[in-house]
């Protein structure tokens, strides 16, 4: 099964903006997250651990 990075890092995106967390293991999925949210101009809060990473909507940004 071929999973595309770029459609997963949109739905990660799509379920923040919807108020929800997201998280992601790999680097690649991870950055592209972070330019879609920074182009977006999106504000979340994002724990980072040696795992993976947490996208938290920021809710006091709003």
């Amino acid at each position: 099964m071929i999973i595309n990075r770029k459609e997963l890092a949109r739905a990660k995106v799509n379920k923040i903006k919807n108020g929800f967390s997201a998280y992601a293991e790999t680097t690649e999925v991870i950055e592209l997250i972070k330019k879609e949210l920074e182009r977006e101009n999106i504000s979340v809060i994002i724990d980072e651990t040696p795992q993976g990473c947490w996208f938290i909507p920021n809710k006091d940004s709003e």
